[in-house]
């Protein structure tokens, strides 16, 4: 086969290939509200680390700035207990005052994260739980809808297979650029010509672009870089 007819059956297989997955995809309304939970659940089980990873790094934060806090204490509970003199004495014990209330206002802090912390570990666990329950249901409901669809399944992997083969059978480079069309064109990376115009993009062909399309074994629409070809060469 010309690397022309490989592309254009394996266009054609990714086109049945999306049929079917769009048809399998079209989940009975119990099974659909389970897909729908478990990526609810997998939302929030994000979010729930994404804030567990937040709190926990500001409390580390917080808790060296509370041992710092907690040092300067001591170290003015000592010069409380070594001042000899009444006006050190007094110097002391504000300075003591004020040592232990910046540990105060530290440890509020410190005491809030943790107890959202607590919150949070207590909350991706309840997640985790259901949706481990909620994947078991699906996953059970999943089976017996494909065994109700044993025909689409059974073409899915034997396109599956063919896609296989016939991507064997390109270049590296040029199946890298047809993947990339899959991705970047809805899945059209190869069409026809109909009436000197891309059958992607619906841009008009320039002449030369037409003349040498009947000689060329491949060539990219200069609008929309997608594989062209012309049916009345097939």
């Amino acid at each position: 086969m010309s690397e022309l007819s490989v592309l254009i059956e394996l266009q054609s297989v990714h086109d049945n290939l999306r049929t079917i997955q769009r048809d399998l995809s079209a989940f009975p309304p119990d099974l659909a509200a389970l897909d729908a939970e478990l990526k609810m659940l997998g939302k929030k089980l994000e979010e729930t680390s994404r804030g567990l990873t937040a709190s926990r790094s500001l409390f580390a934060s917080l808790s060296t700035e509370l041992g710092g806090a907690q040092k300067a204490e001591e170290v003015a509970k000592a010069s409380v207990k070594g001042a000899t003199q009444k006006i050190q004495y007094t110097a002391a014990i504000r300075e003591l005052d004020e040592r232990q209330r910046q540990k105060s206002a530290v440890a509020r802090p410190v005491k809030e994260t943790e107890t959202r912390i607590d919150g949070l570990e207590r909350l991706e666990v309840d997640l985790r739980e259901r949706q481990i329950d909620a994947q078991k249901q699906f996953e059970e409901l999943k089976t017996i809808f494909l065994s109700e669809h044993g025909n689409q399944v059974e073409a899915q992997v034997r396109l599956l297979a063919r896609c296989a083969e016939l991507e064997a059978q390109l270049a590296p480079g040029l199946l890298g650029k047809f993947k990339k069309l899959l991705l970047m064109r809805q899945g059209r990376a190869v069409v026809g010509v109909d009436n000197g115009a891309c059958g992607g993009c619906r841009t008009r062909l320039r002449t030369p672009v037409v003349a040498h399309l009947r000689e060329a074994e491949t060539l990219f629409c200069e609008s929309c870089q997608r594989i062209l070809y012309d049916p009345s060469k097939l």
